[in-house]
C-alpha cells in the first residue's frame, strides 16, 4: 500500500506537528509533502523523505502572508499515484488532488482560524513581523470571502475526517458541514508522568504557551496579583512586553526553558492555569501528566479531559474575579496528584497510534 502523509508546514513545534511525527512512525516509509521546512527548527524529521513545494525558496518568516499561495500549491499537489493520503491540516494541506482509488483522511486541527472562528482576532492583531499589520488587514479583507470558499471546497476534499477534540468535532460541523470522528492528539505523557511515591514540593502556580492575546496570560497575571501567589510564567510571545508590565512581585517570567525543566515547574506547581478557548490543549494535558490540577475556563477541547474537582477545577467566565474564585478552590483543596497523573495516559503517543491504525486499518479493508 502506497502511503502519503501532507501537512500544512514543519518549521516550528506544536501540536500539529506531533501528529506528524506520530503518523510517520505508523508509516516510516510514507514521504511527507509541506509547504515548508525548516529542520534547524524541529529536527524531528531528519530520517524522513521531506517534499517541500516551491514555496520552499521564500523566506520561512513570511509563513503567515502565505495562505493564498498555500491553498493554490496544495490544490495543484496531485496525491493520485498513493492508495491512502493522510493529511494533517489546520489550514491548507486538506486540499491536496486525490484520486479516484485514493483514500484521503484528514485529521484536520480546527476549521482555519484566521478564516472562521478566530478571524476577527486576526484581522485586530494579525501578528506580522516588520510592521505589516497594516498590509495583512488589508489583505484578509480582500480575501476574506474568496478564500472562505476556497477553504470550504477543500475540506469536501477528503473521505474522512478525524479531529482532535468535540469542541473542534462541533466547528467541523458548523463551518463545514462535515462529520468527524475525535481521535485526540498525541501527548508524550512519558516525559511528564508523575511517579508512584515521588515526593514533589508544590508551590504558587504555572502557565505555559505563546504569548498571544486569545491566550489570555493576562487573566492568569491579573488573579496572581490579586491573590498575592507565586506565578511562574513560561514562554515568550507578542505579548510579552505587554505581561510584563502587568505583572506584580509575585509573577516570574522564564522565556527559555528547556524539556527537563519545564517538567520540574509543572511538577511543582499546586496548578497549571489554562484560560483560553483552545482546540485541545496538549500543555495541559502534559500538566495533568506531571500530576498537576489544571484550572481551564470551561469551553473548548479542556471539556473533554478535566474532571470537575477531581484533576482539575473549571471557571465559568473570562473575568479575573471568576479565575480567582477557581485558583482559591486549589489551594484550599488536596488533591490525589498521582490519580491526576494517571487521568492523562488515555491521551498518550501510544494510544493515539493505536486509535489511528484501529480507524485506518478496517477503512481500508472495507474499500
Amino acid at each position: 500500500m502506497k502511503v502519503a502523509i501532507v501537512c500544512d508546514w514543519l518549521t516550528g513545534i506544536g501540536g500539529a506537528e506531533r501528529v506528524v511525527l506520530a503518523l510517520h512512525q505508523i508509516y516510516p516509509k510514507a514521504p511527507i509533502y509541506t509547504s515548508q521546512y525548516n529542520p534547524a527548527k524541529i529536527n524531528w524529521f531528519n530520517d524522513a523523505d521531506v517534499r517541500t513545494t516551491w514555496l520552499q525558496k521564500l523566506p520561512k518568516r513570511f509563513k503567515k502572508f502565505l495562505p493564498l499561495l498555500r491553498a493554490y500549491s496544495f490544490s495543484r499537489l496531485d496525491l493520485s499515484e498513493y492508495d491512502l493520503v493522510i493529511s494533517s491540516s489546520g489550514a491548507e494541506a486538506k486540499g491536496v488532488k486525490t484520486g479516484p482509488n485514493t483514500i484521503h483522511i484528514c485529521y484536520c486541527h480546527a476549521p482555519t482560524h484566521y478564516y472562521w472562528s478566530r478571524s476577527k482576532d486576526y484581522l485586530k492583531n494579525p501578528g506580522f513581523p516588520f510592521g505589516f499589520n497594516w498590509l495583512a488587514r488589508i489583505g484578509l479583507r480582500l480575501l476574506d470571502g474568496p478564500l472562505k470558499t476556497w477553504d470550504k471546497h477543500a475540506a469536501k476534499r477528503p473521505d474522512y475526517i478525524l479531529t482532535n477534540s468535540n469542541h473542534t468535532k462541533e466547528m467541523i460541523k458548523k463551518y463545514y458541514k462535515r462529520d468527524a470522528t475525535v481521535i485526540h492528539p498525541p501527548v508524550d505523557t512519558n516525559r511528564f508522568r508523575l511517579k508512584a511515591n515521588q515526593e514533589v514540593s508544590r508551590h504558587g502556580f504555572v502557565i505555559a504557551g505563546r504569548q498571544t492575546p486569545y491566550k489570555r496570560f493576562d487573566l492568569a497575571i491579573e488573579a496572581a496579583n490579586q491573590l498575592k501567589v507565586p506565578l511562574i510564567v513560561i514562554g515568550n510571545g507578542p505579548d510579552h512586553r505587554k505581561l510584563e508590565k502587568l505583572a506584580g512581585r509575585t509573577i516570574t517570567f522564564l522565556t527559555s526553558v528547556n524539556d527537563i525543566t519545564i517538567v520540574d515547574h509543572f511538577k511543582s506547581a499546586l496548578g497549571f492555569i489554562f484560560p483560553n478557548v483552545d482546540d485541545f490543549g496538549i500543555v495541559a494535558v502534559e500538566a495533568l501528566s506531571a500530576g498537576t490540577p489544571v484550572i481551564a475556563y470551561q469551553k473548548g477541547g479542556a471539556l473533554d479531559y478535566i474532571k470537575d474537582g477531581k484533576n482539575g477545577i473549571f471557571f465559568n467566565r473570562q473575568t479575573t474575579a471568576s479565575l480567582t474564585k477557581a485558583m482559591e478552590l486549589v489551594l484550599n483543596k488536596k488533591f490525589n496528584y498521582l490519580k491526576i497523573s494517571e487521568s492523562a495516559e488515555v491521551y498518550s503517543i501510544d494510544v493515539f497510534k493505536k486509535n489511528i491504525k484501529k480507524f485506518i486499518e478496517p477503512t481500508i479493508n472495507n474499500v
